[in-house]
């Protein structure tokens, strides 16, 4: 399979794949994936990814013909990867182990030292998916499908985790970078009491470097000095058909 970086002549395509590969893969109402498609790779919306340099949308194609895409985003030195799909009809070939090598080598020569994949909690194939290639389970964060929000879980490649110690009220804690949600303002990175990431502290805030240890009375992550909001997570459940080769987050 031969790997480049997609045009917005591949618009098309790309919406195509992910219909159906939704449609292969979920248990969602076709008019929730057609909203949720024209949210993401929209005419205007996927102009603009490809116009943002933190954006990389990678397009697969055997004999000339695209089958898969990948979308990942760059923030500072960790890369992480939204979606990788695979066309339903080329499931099996192996194809989404490939995109995910030349995806991962993308990020690394744009200077990321960290590989995070993101999937649906509820996804047991897609999960699997991210450990067959090495990675770890670290954390959850959301992910939101036509206006309705789903526990996602985060895997890393641990080779790549940055733990970095902090002290609070005179004891050494660990900030891991790599267990981080999207804020409103930033990101909140996990903290921890121990190196070994067993016991967790609470929260630390990359938008304004403040800890945040509780939530509100609506149950939202909110930092207290700069007012980056983490919303609440709602999900319900999904029956998941994936087989590894489409694995889902934003």
């Amino acid at each position: 399979m031969d790997v480049r970086e997609a045009t917005a002549a591949d618009g098309p395509t790309v919406r195509s794949i992910a219909v159906r590969s939704m449609e292969a893969s979920y248990s969602l109402s076709p008019s929730t994936i057609e909203n949720a498609i024209r949210q993401w790779y929209g005419v205007d919306r996927f102009a603009e990814k490809l116009d943002d340099d933190d954006v990389l949308v990678l397009v697969g194609e055997t004999d000339g013909d695209p089958v898969a895409f990948s979308e990942s985003v760059i923030a500072d030195d960790r890369g992480d990867i939204h979606w990788l799909h695979v066309a339903a009809m080329h499931r099996g070939e192996g194809l989404g182990q490939e995109l995910y090598e030349a995806t991962r080598d993308r990020l690394e020569d744009a200077g990321v030292e960290t590989i995070r994949g993101l999937v649906l909690a509820d996804n047991s194939e897609g999960n699997r998916f991210w450990e067959n290639q090495g990675l770890t389970k670290v954390g959850e964060g959301s992910v939101e499908i036509d206006g309705t929000a789903f526990v996602e879980n985060i895997y890393v490649d641990r080779e790549g985790v940055d733990v970095q110690p902090i002290v609070i009220d005179g004891s050494e804690h660990y900030i891991d970078r790599s267990d981080a949600q999207r804020g409103s303002d930033g990101e909140f990175y996990t903290v921890y009491t121990d190196e070994a990431r067993e016991n967790k502290y609470g929260y630390y805030c990359g938008s304004c470097e403040n800890l945040v240890t509780s939530m509100d009375a609506m149950g939202r992550l909110e930092c207290g000095e700069c007012g980056n909001t983490l919303p609440r997570r709602v999900s319900r459940p999904l029956v998941r058909r994936l087989d590894g080769s489409a694995v889902s987050s934003p």
